[in-house]
């Protein structure tokens, strides 16, 4: 039985290296939670999503207690620009897509 599990494990990791990644454009549905919908197909949830810290929302606070935007980070309706990590069960979250 051990080594019908190898065998196994040894045609999965050769067909996840054929294909290690996938360049996607997706659409952010949702905030709270994170949601993106990728080609009308399916939705990410916050779970499959890895988010850098420049596309979150940052703001300071000046000394004279005025609130100044530095970031407004994703919302709803932006495109993103993903990569699917091998193995297709996390998905970076690159940048926004605008339009020029």
């Amino acid at each position: 039985m051990a080594l019908l599990d190898s065998i196994k494990k040894a045609g999965a990791a050769a067909h996840a290296a054929g294909n290690p990644m996938a360049v996607m454009i997706g659409k952010v549905t949702k905030i709270n939670p994170l949601e993106v919908n990728v080609d009308q197909r399916f939705t990410l949830t916050e779970d499959f999503l890895i988010v850098p810290e420049s596309l979150t929302r940052f703001e300071a606070v000046l000394p004279s207690s005025e609130k100044l935007l530095i970031r407004s980070g994703l919302e709803a309706g932006d495109a993103v620009l993903m990569l699917r990590v091998q193995g297709g069960q996390q998905f970076v979250v690159l940048d926004k897509v605008v339009k020029p």
